[in-house]
């Protein structure tokens, strides 16, 4: 085929307007951050979710020589902050955080929800897993998970365990408990951990699926009692108590949180934010800070991440139809 000499004009004038729009988006990746970087913290300030922001997002400007602004975004149990995650432009300087609840448990609780994970959400990194740990009030005289199991099978509904709302981490450990040893406990929810804590070191409620780091000074005042963390693994911060997959096996119910973006941002720059991401928490002044706050650093692959996300919407669904749990 010849192609004469205005075809080729034509051609060569097509590459060039190509290559001066392709030009400032490639460049703008390129010269990632130019400017400040916001994390968006679906919870109030204080809690795990907010430290994890916090430390990281001091290293992060570090190494980029950028601001990075921690905003907080609490509400509606976190799908407030994730929507408005998946409404952003996908530029990279808007990431958030994510703990399993908001990615993986509120897109199965909640039918009709505004955005949808998979399709507006991209995973950056996993940040780290906060263990839980199974607390009793001074009512109970269980010492261990085997007499808790004896004692609730002995009185049906009779015992009750704090939550902090429907599809929280606390609700979900507790009614993978439930259906794992078949026994009933009857669920007090509450808006939030902090005072959900406050009935159970008050002898108000029995029984609490919590935070490490809410229950680890409690625990060690002697005001509540461990009976067991959630985890696959014993904690070295309460190193004689021990999981409760030991009594119960295969149980395991902790919090994990990552790190999302909008699915319209650029690879290059999830790249360059995991990489970011996985050297801080690689480094042993950011593992023993969280480690301090009950927080056990762990990082992943963008991809893995992802994968994490759907196969625990897949593990939650099914808790969430065999226990008929419905969003408050």
């Amino acid at each position: 085929m010849t192609i004469n000499r205005r075809q080729s004009l034509v051609a060569g004038s097509a590459l060039a307007a190509g290559a001066l729009l392709a030009s400032p988006f490639a460049h703008a990746q390129a010269d990632y951050p130019n400017k400040s970087i916001r994390i968006i913290v679906p919870l109030p300030p204080g809690g795990s979710n907010d430290v994890l922001a916090r430390v990281l997002g001091q290293k992060m400007s570090e190494s980029f020589g950028q601001p990075v602004i921690v905003e907080n975004k609490p509400g509606a149990a976190g799908n407030i902050s994730t929507e408005y995650m998946a409404k952003t432009e996908g530029d990279g300087y808007t990431i958030a955080i994510a703990p399993n609840q908001t990615v993986s448990v509120n897109p199965v609780l909640y039918p009709k929800l505004p955005f949808n994970v998979s399709r507006d959400l991209q995973g950056i990194s996993l940040l780290g897993r906060v263990p839980m740990v199974l607390v009793v009030s001074s009512n109970v005289t269980a010492k261990n998970v085997d007499q808790l199991i004896t004692q609730l099978k002995a009185r049906p509904d009779r015992l009750t365990y704090a939550s902090a709302g429907s599809g929280s981490p606390q609700h979900m450990a507790a009614e993978v408990f439930k259906a794992m040893t078949g026994t009933r406990i009857t669920q007090i929810p509450y808006k939030g951990s902090a005072p959900a804590m406050i009935d159970v070191l008050g002898g108000v409620v029995d029984i609490m699926f919590c935070p490490l780091n809410t229950a680890l000074p409690h625990i060690r005042s002697g005001k509540i009692r461990a009976l067991g963390t959630t985890g696959t693994k014993r904690v070295t911060l309460l190193p004689g108590v021990p999981t409760i997959a030991e009594t119960v096996p295969k149980y395991e119910s902790d919090i994990w949180i990552g790190m999302i973006a909008s699915r319209k941002t650029p690879p290059a720059i999830i790249n360059k934010l995991n990489a970011e991401l996985r050297r801080a928490l690689a480094t042993p002044d950011v593992q023993n800070k969280l480690a301090e706050q009950g927080i056990f650093a762990e990082s992943s692959t963008a991809a893995d991440f992802d994968k994490l996300i759907t196969a625990d919407q897949k593990r939650w669904a099914a808790v969430i139809k065999a226990a008929n749990i419905v969003p408050e």
